[in-house]
């Protein structure tokens, strides 16, 4: 499949002239028949290229369902309402006389087949079940050979799939979730000059694929200024424009509820730094990161269609898209304080046997915990909309 994706991007630039990296991305990533996501229903893990949280076992799963079970009783409590005769079924309608449903949306955007949902569902069922019993789980994936396995990966749980879409839905009555989504979108490559910024696009020679210099787009001049972000003669950044969208429909359809974002990132003034002046722009391929070295042509015109291509998130942009979109942020905290305030202790006293699967379980919260791994890689982002501001667990 590679061949072909690298055939097809060199196709697109002979016709119609270099391609922005976030267009090559587009290609390489989610072509439909020949981008890296659309050829396989499972990419991270032992067999894949990367490891994500899901893969270290089904612990992750666990604590967003504790996180998620308050969330639950939160939008409960401010959706409730008196019963009318005349609501329709499956609402109920509310003292300011507006209808809500009586179910709760639990919507994954980028689930691939479903592990993380899950996993989920598997501890709300047992620590949640009115809440369980009321999940209307919607999973949105792009990639069809990942939507096909979904029902198998759900196994008993397949009946609370009430959707499975390329598409975000919308309106969306609960939380909707997404882990390590940001990092995967296409994004705009730049590159600062003395005369200023510059684009970097894909073009070719020959049969080489090959990075160019091209004027900065309106987009992305815009995109810097509004940061306050000048970048230093010659270094190397990412301007993710599709993650921005990506937040401000999903705040559009968000109507009552929380938002909940895991990636790895870091705030504007980090992001477009000196410690990240050759970009954050890496491929993974048989767990083997590479990232940008002058020295060298760039990993991700290698092997398009063969290789994960992702770049850090910049949480300032992806805030200030969900504020002006009417959610409120209610905390940016990272992936091990996240856990601890979701009860660590408790549930290590819960695992605190000599079991296999109980020490099993015990070293998977150890990766997720571990400062300099995904503990502090990782970052969790979350939002409400007419929620109020909760003091909630894993805010703490």
């Amino acid at each position: 499949m590679s061949d072909e994706c690298r055939r097809l991007i060199l196709d697109r630039i002979r016709q119609h002239g270099p391609l922005t990296f976030a267009d090559f991305m587009e290609t390489a990533q989610y072509h439909p028949e020949v981008g890296y996501y659309a050829t396989s229903a499972r990419r991270s893990g032992r067999g894949g290229d990367f490891y994500t949280s899901v893969d270290v076992g089904p612990v992750f799963g666990e604590f967003l369902a504790r996180q998620f079970a308050e969330m639950g009783r939160l939008i409960e409590s401010a959706s409730s309402g008196v019963r009318s005769p005349k609501s329709e079924v499956g609402s109920q309608t509310s003292d300011s006389g507006h209808r809500t449903p009586d179910y709760v949306d639990l919507v994954e955007a980028g689930a691939g087949n479903g592990r993380l949902s899950r996993d989920v569902l598997e501890t709300l069922g047992t620590m949640a079940p009115d809440l369980y019993g009321r999940v209307r789980l919607r999973l949105v994936e792009r990639s069809a050979p990942a939507r096909e396995a979904q029902p198998a990966t759900l196994g008993r749980h397949a009946s609370r799939l009430a959707s499975s879409t390329a598409d975000l839905p919308s309106p969306i009555h609960g939380i909707l979730f997404a882990n390590e989504l940001l990092d995967a979108l296409p994004t705009h490559a730049v590159v600062s000059r003395e005369e200023g910024l510059r684009e970097i696009v894909v073009d070719e020679v020959g049969d080489r694929l090959v990075e160019r210099e091209s004027p900065a787009s309106p987009a992305i001049e815009e995109y810097f200024e509004s940061l306050g972000v000048r970048l230093a003669p010659g270094w190397r950044a990412e301007a993710n424009l599709q993650a921005i969208e990506w937040v401000r429909n999903a705040a559009r359809a968000l109507r009552r509820g929380f938002l909940v974002l895991i990636d790895y990132g870091h705030e504007a003034k980090v992001l477009y730094s000196a410690s990240h002046a050759q970009g954050t722009l890496a491929t993974f391929s048989g767990h083997v990161v590479e990232a940008f070295d002058e020295r060298r042509d760039a990993p991700w015109l290698r092997d398009p269609g063969r290789c994960d291509v992702t770049a850090h998130v910049d949480f300032t942009s992806i805030r200030d898209a969900a504020v002006a979109g009417g959610l409120e942020p209610l905390c940016l905290v990272d992936q091990m304080h996240f856990l601890l305030g979701l009860g660590v202790e408790e549930w290590l006293q819960e695992h605190a046997g000599s079991s296999r699967q109980d020490l099993t379980r015990r070293l998977a919260l150890k990766t997720l915990l571990v400062p300099g791994g995904l503990g502090s890689t990782h970052h969790v982002m979350i939002f409400g909309r007419n929620v109020g501001r909760p003091d909630l667990k894993g805010c703490r």
